[in-house]
């Protein structure tokens, strides 16, 4: 090993340590004291909750674990956007969990959490999963309700899916295991079974003080809306549980008996580990952004028995196109190629750039995956496509554009890992948030943004100073400096991982050791849904 991979492992184990430190922190929910309300009502948490659901000791997946991190601090935060969502297994079958966690805000609705709930059905709608919703929340938090209640995507987009999802054959389940108010109360009544736990878990649309001031009936809260009033009386609810347990052991039950799915049929095979030690990802990426790397290396420790089959391996340098597989599932890999190369005309071509060559090549090999039935996993660290006269008169424009085009029209599953730079039209190309992938993760070394920071942070100065001269301001060295220091912090801010993860830009930060099981285990979910169009690229320049 030589000092670089030393430094490099350093550097990137104290960024996942970091990443694990605000893990810690997102786990503990509203905080300790009211976990301990929470649990001196009979209750069990949300997490807590969703580890009784899942089989014991298997794998899964938590989307949006970083939602809300550092958002609506003047409103007290809300970690995890308030909702805890999972993919795992339940009587063997994958299935998709939403769980409301109380101790933040009493479960109450903001804008980032409508978004988390949309994001987990669109899950569920995208790979036909069953769906289960643990529900203990107090409804739309009231002082951002114009920014959650109105839209196409807020509050109300929810039940359309309820139905919609219904309407499709998914499986949808529902606990009411606390408060369930108002429009909230709609989304356990439009799911296929309901169960509601006595004592703790109520559902009405208005409460007993609305109640009292509506029309003037006195009268409480579990006598409105109680589980006796809709186990006996309304028959709004179909089971009656005595505590959290009995509910989540009555989900499996019925999970138990989900008969099988069809599938969508995509070649798998015994899994094998990587012959390279996946741990040496760490001492291979490079501590800082520009510097060079061989992506084939990082792809060799992801993949099964460190195999890849390039396609046009000699052309088109600066992406990575090869069938592999991981987890045994046969994979497409999309990669970017970080390290200067030649061709064979002896013109340099910069990693992580675009180029004409690079996206004629990942055009037809997606276009190849698609007839053959093969998911794709796109590995991103790219600057954007190349600029420049000569690049501009070959037609990168038009070359780009096909490789959009495949990306945007492709049937079979995507999945998109962003491992480095993510910049401008390349994160288009290389299939992000914009592009539908069925899951989008980052590992703590990504960055996502329009531009490269020193770019970015060049053109922000110029128009930064130019607006103060026409005020009339004198622009010094040192105030320029100023100036500079102040746009470059917000920029790298806004480019981190995290801040693009706390706006379910992405699903989630995670350990790069991690990301097997979560391709693995989205290629499953995956499997569940029967591809229904045939890929067609539609009109395009040639």
């Amino acid at each position: 090993m030589d000092i670089n991979f030393n430094k490099n492992e350093d550097f990137n184990k104290l960024q996942l340590s970091a990443l694990k430190r605000k893990l810690v922190n997102v786990y503990k929910g509203g905080g300790e004291k009211r976990t301990e309300k929470h649990k001196g009502n009979g209750k069990l948490t949300a997490r807590e909750r969703i580890d009784y659901l899942f089989d014991t000791n298997s794998d899964s997946i938590e989307i949006g674990a970083l939602a809300g991190e550092e958002m609506y601090q003047e409103h007290g935060g809300c970690p995890s956007g308030g909702v805890i969502v999972k993919i795992g297994y339940i009587k063997g079958k994958q299935c998709i969990v939403v769980a409301n966690d109380a101790t933040v805000k009493a479960g109450a609705w903001f804008p980032i959490t409508g978004k988390k709930n949309l994001r987990a059905q669109e899950i569920s709608m995208e790979n036909k999963l069953p769906i289960i919703y643990l529900v203990d929340s107090a409804g739309v938090y009231l002082p951002m309700q114009d920014e959650i209640f109105p839209d196409k995507e807020h509050f109300g987009r929810i039940f359309r899916n309820n139905a919609v999802m219904s309407s499709m054959g998914i499986t949808q389940i529902a606990a009411v295991m606390g408060s369930c108010v108002a429009g909230g109360a709609y989304l356990p009544i439009m799911s296929d079974e309901t169960i509601i736990v006595d004592k703790t878990g109520s559902i009405f649309l208005a409460g007993s003080y609305l109640v009292k001031a509506a029309i003037g009936e006195n009268i409480d809260n579990e006598t409105l809306g109680g589980a006796t009033a809709h186990c006996e009386i309304s028959g709004v609810a179909d089971y009656k549980a005595k505590d959290d347990t009995d509910a989540l052991d009555k989900i499996k039950s019925i999970v138990d008996k989900i008969g099988d799915y069809d599938k969508a049929g995509f070649n798998r095979i015994k899994t094998v580990n990587p012959i390279e030690n996946p741990e040496d990802i760490f001492g291979i990426l490079p501590a800082t952004r520009t510097d060079q790397y061989n992506m084939l290396e990082i792809i060799k420790r992801l993949v099964d028995n460190s195999e890849i089959e390039e396609y046009k391996k000699d052309y088109g340098k600066t992406i990575i196109c090869g069938y592999a597989r991981i987890e045994g599932w046969a994979v497409g890999i999309v990669a970017n190629q970080r390290k200067v190369v030649k061709n064979a005309n002896k013109e340099m071509q910069f990693g992580g750039v675009i180029y004409s060559d690079s996206a004629d090549k990942a055009t037809r090999f997606i276009a190849n995956c698609n007839q053959k039935k093969i998911p794709l996993v796109f590995l991103q660290d790219v600057t954007g496509f190349m600029v420049g006269s000569k690049s501009e008169h070959g037609g990168i424009i038009k070359d780009g554009a096909k490789m959009v085009n495949a990306v945007s029209n492709s049937v079979v599953p995507k999945f998109t890992v962003v491992i480095g730079n993510s910049y401008g039209a390349g994160n288009y190309a290389m299939c992000g948030k914009a592009y539908d992938p069925r899951l989008i993760v980052a590992w703590p070394s990504a960055r996502l943004a329009v531009m490269g920071g020193e770019q970015a942070s060049k053109v922000l100065l110029q128009i930064e100073t130019a607006s103060l001269k026409n005020k009339g301001e004198e622009i010094t060295k040192e105030k320029e400096q100023k100036i500079l220091e102040h746009i470059q912090q917000k920029y790298d801010t806004q480019t981190s991982p995290y801040y693009a993860a706390a706006r379910l830009w992405t699903d989630g930060v995670i350990n790069p050791l991690d990301t097997r099981k979560w391709i693995g285990m989205g290629i499953e979910a995956a499997n569940h849904a029967p591809i229904e169009k045939q890929f067609n690229l539609g009109i395009i320049q040639v």
